[in-house]
């Protein structure tokens, strides 16, 4: 049984960009249509992209068989099914069935001339475009940004592909945050980290939960919690248990069209809190920058631009 990244990298095969037959891309496109509006778990991912490889055959399955051939359950193609906006397999089935006949009767096709790489940024384009209706009330940005300049410590936590974020918007507090921990390690080290914030005077902790959601991040959003600690969260739109125990919690669209996911949304997402907390407190942001210029002029931080 291939595991989501597998099943994955089978459908997100670079490709030249050139069309193959028309009737196998008017398929191809109307499915994809069809699963890409809705965030898909990976098992439901796999059962999309089994429908996708196999459109003429699998339109007729039985819901048995199909779970049987992509080594699911009969509940999780049911899931699948409502998941897409269907009342039920049969009538995904109905669906399925249709745009296979036109695939075999050789219907008209739709032109689609873009490849994996291109339709993995159209994808993106889209996330963002949402992320930017979402901005058009900054509100809660602003006083999260501000709660979060106003914590020090400020705990910022990301854990397994999570990390990359949180490390990126830790380096970048630090310019202008005087005390900013870092967390990317589970189990007791996390919970450590978090005791000590809090005993020092943290109010709030920034975690990074990006899919597939891990275990360990919920157990120490819980632990944050538990020890009096408020939670701002940056997840995707499928949100869950993580998002149930956050204060506050941000959902960005990622991408999910290639093996491994991108995160163009929810990079954004913490530049804004990034930018929030510089203006809360503008003197301090400003004498802090002022600082850290100097001393990476004097210790030569960077090449001359």
């Amino acid at each position: 049984m291939p595991s989501p990244q597998q099943a994955r990298a089978q459908a997100s095969t670079i490709t030249s960009g050139r069309t193959g037959p028309q009737t196998e891309v008017s398929a191809t496109s109307r499915l994809r249509a069809l699963f890409d509006g809705p965030r898909l778990s990976p098992g439901q991912r796999r059962i999309a992209q089994y429908l996708i490889e196999h459109i003429t055959e699998a339109a007729f399955l039985s819901i048995t068989d199909l779970a049987d051939r992509v080594g699911v359950s009969q509940p999780s193609v049911t899931r699948f099914a409502a998941a897409v906006g269907f009342s039920g397999y049969p009538a995904l089935r109905e669906k399925l069935q249709s745009i296979a006949l036109g695939t075999l009767a050789g219907g008209p096709a739709e032109v689609n001339r873009s490849n994996e790489l291109q339709a993995a940024v159209d994808a993106e384009i889209e996330n963002l475009e949402n992320l930017r209706r979402d901005f058009a009330d900054p509100d809660q940005v602003i006083d999260v940004g501000r709660q979060l300049s106003d914590s020090a410590p400020l705990t910022v936590l990301g854990l397994r592909i999570s990390v990359s974020l949180a490390e990126y918007f830790a380096y970048a507090a630090r310019r202008v945050h005087p005390d900013v921990r870092l967390v990317t390690r589970g189990g007791s080290v996390a919970y450590d980290a978090l005791l000590q914030s809090r005993e020092a005077g943290g109010t709030w902790v920034l975690a990074f939960s990006m899919p597939r959601h891990a275990q360990e991040t919920l157990t120490a959003v819980r632990v944050a919690r538990g020890a009096g600690l408020k939670v701002a969260l940056v997840t995707d739109l499928a949100l869950g248990p993580i998002a149930d125990e956050a204060d506050v919690t941000f959902a960005t669209g990622t991408g999910s069209r290639l093996v491994f996911d991108s995160y163009a949304a929810p990079g954004v997402m913490a530049s804004a809190l990034l930018q929030a907390m510089t203006d809360a407190g503008p003197e301090r942001t400003q004498a802090r920058l002022d600082e850290y210029e100097q001393i990476a002029e004097q210790h030569q931080f960077f090449l001359p631009e």
